[in-house]
């Protein structure tokens, strides 16, 4: 017994000076955009959507270590108040009415208070605004196509290789083309799968999307980029063979800078440069 309370004592200690340097360290601050090493949490949001996720996450996780707790005590005096050597003669007491009102109405309280925030946010995630900007992403078998519906052109996006890669980006998320939207504007994503293709997943966790990319089906998401910078994520369903391999990469930009891009972007796919599987008719007809 005594070995056991050692063990746990020395174990909770370690937990908690490890922890305590982890976040001296400023290693658990979430990543922006990206994963960060030994990142505690979710990525930070760049979303209203995201933002209502990470605040939801947040109750959560309060509500349920304020349940554990609260248990825990509970626990703790019964095993201390009513142990046999404490309480040799112990209560004949079968009801209690109140105890009972108590433990029947607070867990229907606790559900309501999680089910209100819940309906609210998948609300928010379901009834999409008028859009700024429409896209297309197609899932392949490994990659993403993207398409500007609007604009009548379309690309390949794939995950770099190593030797390709620059300093700054990261490692099996970085692609050759991102794809491009304005900040602070509402992007409605069209969600589908090659045609003979598998099941997909696009996300992007500081966006707070994920949706299936279904062969024949048609899904919808939408996002508002609040921030400028590069956002990344990854299909996220098991897809196949290269499934680890296939990353998404979201460039927020300024509306200038993204009416610069459109223009040039345009001129090139239009004459099928840099794009491998370029089908601009085919996009124009499809939507």
């Amino acid at each position: 017994m005594l070995a056991l309370k050692r063990s746990v004592t020395s174990w909770a200690i370690g937990w908690v000076m490890g922890m305590a340097a982890l976040l001296a360290s400023g290693a658990a601050v979430a990543g922006s955009g990206q994963p960060s090493p030994w990142q505690l949490g979710l990525q930070q949001a760049a979303s209203p959507v995201m933002d209502h996720v990470v605040w939801f996450h947040n109750f959560l996780l309060y509500l349920i270590t304020a349940i554990a707790v609260f248990v825990l005590i509970l626990l703790v005096i019964v095993m201390v108040r009513f142990n046999a050597r404490a309480n040799p003669t112990p209560s004949r007491t079968t009801h209690n009415t109140p105890i009972e009102v108590i433990w029947t109405l607070v867990p229907v309280i606790i559900l309501v208070s999680i089910a209100v925030p819940s309906f609210q946010l998948l609300f928010l995630q379901q009834n999409i605004p008028t859009a700024d900007l429409t896209v297309k992403a197609t899932g392949k078998q490994w990659y993403w196509t993207y398409g500007y519906p609007d604009s009548k052109f379309e690309f390949d996006s794939t995950m770099l290789q190593d030797k390709d890669r620059k300093p700054d980006q990261p490692r099996l998320l970085a692609v050759d083309n991102d794809l491009v939207v304005p900040v602070n504007k509402v992007v409605r994503v069209l969600v589908t799968s090659d045609p003979t293709g598998v099941i997909h997943s696009f996300a992007v966790p500081s966006f707070g999307i994920k949706i299936d990319a279904v062969p024949g089906r048609l899904n919808e998401t939408w996002f508002k980029a609040t921030r400028e910078g590069m956002y990344y994520g990854q299909c996220s369903e098991l897809c196949g063979r290269d499934h680890a391999y296939m990353p998404i990469g979201v460039r927020v930009v300024s509306e200038a800078e993204y009416n610069s891009w459109l223009a040039q972007a345009k001129s090139r796919y239009s004459k099928n440069e840099g794009a491998p599987a370029l089908a601009v008719a085919a996009a124009g007809t499809a939507d």
